[in-house]
């Protein structure tokens, strides 16, 4: 079994998240800057197993496309091209990030360390795709 890296595509910020290597709890992994993702996946992927890829898909409230939906496709489609052997699989991201700054307050994260740590929030957003996943699997 391999590990299942979920990634919260963002304009500027792109939160990643893992699962454990036998793929059963979804943790946070790293904020990078967008323009680096594929690089990074790159190296991540060499060194590590990862069976399966999960891409939080974006759409409006109503199901119409937002800014991010062509970028997340046009990213599905470059992982599926240089990647074959790992699974690209879309899920819905609708109120991850309200989750995620919903969790950072569970934590008891201040508001301004909250307002600070922006990148904390793309890694859990990611996170809470990835968790989703795993729970409908």
């Amino acid at each position: 079994m391999g590990r299942i890296l979920a990634i919260d595509l963002g304009t500027k910020r792109t939160g990643l998240a893992v699962t454990d290597p036998l793929g059963m709890v979804a943790n946070p992994l790293e904020t990078i800057p967008t323009h680096n993702l594929l690089g990074y996946l790159k190296l991540y992927l060499e060194k590590e197993k990862v069976t399966a890829i999960v891409i939080g898909f974006p759409k409006s409230l109503d199901g119409k496309d937002t800014q991010m939906t062509q970028p997340v496709l046009a990213l599905e489609k470059k992982l599926k091209r240089s990647y074959p052997a790992v699974e690209v699989i879309m899920v819905d991201e609708r109120f991850t990030s309200k989750l995620a700054m919903q969790t950072m307050i569970e934590m008891g994260s201040r508001k301004k360390d909250r307002r600070e740590k922006a990148g904390n929030l793309d890694k859990i957003s990611a996170a809470i795709i990835l968790q989703t996943y795993l729970e409908k699997k």
